[in-house]
């Protein structure tokens, strides 16, 4: 969880129908996760929002470097079979640069899984990404009609998942990755009970 130096407490979530105590979801949320936002070192990067961000998981971080792996093991195996295999000597050069551009890309992976952030305000949730291309974007709730958790195989060995708002522009779509199994539970019911709230003017 980060809080902003311009407003240290902690913004309470918006209301929900559940009875669920105030804090017991954000304690879900917060479980396991990095403690601080890793923002670009530029001076044009996005500005924060102010109020509590919540990260994900650090196992993501293990399944993105398990899965680069598995790829980058895939295109030096291919190399290698049309090199000392086919003699096709031609493989050697891509596949030496998508090895190069894979192992260049695990090597930023902590920081960009460190600058995945999400914050729950009042009338919509905000999700950032990114150090070198950022995106910031708001999301609604009265705009999401469905939220989707989906997990491929590692992410279940791991115990993590990926959480979907599907809204009626595509454009403002987010999904957020390398949540916990029960923060994405916890999240897809209460962002679900405050949409059907807000849409039906409660």
């Amino acid at each position: 969880m980060t809080t902003s130096p311009d407003h240290p407490s902690p913004t309470p979530l918006p209301p929900t129908t559940e009875a669920a105590a105030p804090g017991a979801i954000e304690q879900t949320l917060d479980a396991g996760t990095y403690d601080r936002l890793v923002e670009p070192r530029s001076a044009g990067r996005l500005a924060l929002e102010q109020g509590v961000w919540h990260q994900i998981s650090r196992k993501y971080l293990i399944v993105q470097l398990i899965g680069n792996a598995i790829w980058l093991a895939v295109i030096v195996a291919v190399a290698l079979v049309l090199v000392f295999a086919l003699d096709q000597t031609w493989a050697i050069w891509p596949g030496l640069a998508v090895s190069l551009a894979t192992i260049a890309g695990m090597a930023i992976l902590p920081r960009q899984v460190r600058s995945i952030g999400y914050q729950l305000r009042e009338d919509d949730l905000v999700f950032r990404r990114g150090i070198l291309w950022q995106r910031m974007v708001a999301v609604p709730y009265g705009r999401m009609q469905l939220v989707d958790i989906t997990h491929g195989p590692l992410d279940r060995g791991f115990g993590i998942a990926q959480l979907k708002f599907v809204t009626a522009a595509a454009a403002t779509g987010v999904v957020i990755p390398g949540l916990t199994q029960q923060a994405a539970d916890a999240l897809r019911d209460h962002l679900m009970s405050v949409a059907e709230s807000r849409r039906t003017g409660l």
